[in-house]
């Protein structure tokens, strides 16, 4: 009597056999018969179980598995569009490899936390797999002058592709630091300093002072150090307010230009 695992692998070989049959009756089919759309959907349908095993085959890795399916899915769409009996290879040889080239570039272009150029990308998976050859046939853990012998590139690229790699998954600000301050990340971040703008501002302001004649210091003074009012300051030196306001904004202009 077949055991539950010989059913359930008979059954997933007859689905691959009547999903086979799906791809090649659309694919003899014209691009305008009138059934090919039918087809082609039910295909689609009848192959989507292989594209969510291979989908899951990167589970647990940082990406939430229904953006892997749905990568999966579009790798499997691409392959049923693009497939060709007649070039002699099975549905499955040609499918799988661009279902999965497909979940990679998920991977590639849409996983990192920061937007990485390609090259970067593209030398960090280069570099993964000449550490596995080079650890095999040193016998030792490969330096980055090693690994650069091995792809033919600088020592300085094989270290900014492996930095590149902390941009794959942000730190939360809240992730507390490694020594024993107790801070987080977030506390040690850097941050505007308006101090500086205020000492250039104190060294340039007494030259831009000294262009004013002495009513005009005065008013200045009075304005923006006594925090005074127009009418209070009329008041104080004897004037009407419309003549302090012309001689405030006369005071200003030389001073502005003094600055700038």
């Amino acid at each position: 009597m077949p055991t539950l695992h010989h059913r359930r692998s008979a059954a997933e070989a007859d689905a691959d056999t009547r999903a086979a049959a799906l791809i090649t009756a659309m694919a003899e089919l014209p691009e305008s018969h009138p059934d090919r759309p039918a087809l082609r959907a039910r295909a689609i349908e009848a192959w989507m179980p292989m594209a969510n095993r291979l989908a899951r085959r990167y589970a647990n890795r940082g990406e939430a598995l229904d953006d892997l399916t749905q990568a999966a899915a579009i790798g499997l769409i691409k392959s049923v569009d693009g497939f060709d009996p007649e070039r002699g290879s099975d549905f499955a040889s040609y499918a799988i490899p661009t279902i999965l080239g497909e979940v990679r570039r998920h991977f590639r272009d849409r996983a990192w936390s920061m937007r990485i150029p390609r090259r970067l990308q593209e030398l960090r998976i280069a570099i993964s797999a000449a550490q596995s050859e080079l650890t095999h046939d040193l016998q030792r853990p490969p330096t980055a002058a090693d690994v650069a012998t091995w792809l033919g590139v600088s020592e300085e690229e094989v270290l900014e592709a492996l930095e590149s790699g902390h941009a794959y998954r942000a730190i939360p600000l809240s992730t507390p630091t490694d020594d024993d301050s107790g801070l987080t990340v977030g506390d040690k971040l850097g941050f505007e300093e308006h101090g500086y703008e205020l000492a250039e501002l104190s060294v340039a302001l007494p030259p831009a002072m000294a262009v004013l004649d002495d009513r005009e210091r005065q008013i200045v003074m009075l304005r923006f150090y006594g925090n005074l009012t127009q009418q209070h300051i009329a008041e104080q030196i004897g004037v009407s307010q419309m003549h302090i306001s012309r001689l405030l904004t006369r005071a200003l202009a030389k001073m502005r230009t003094q600055l700038t």
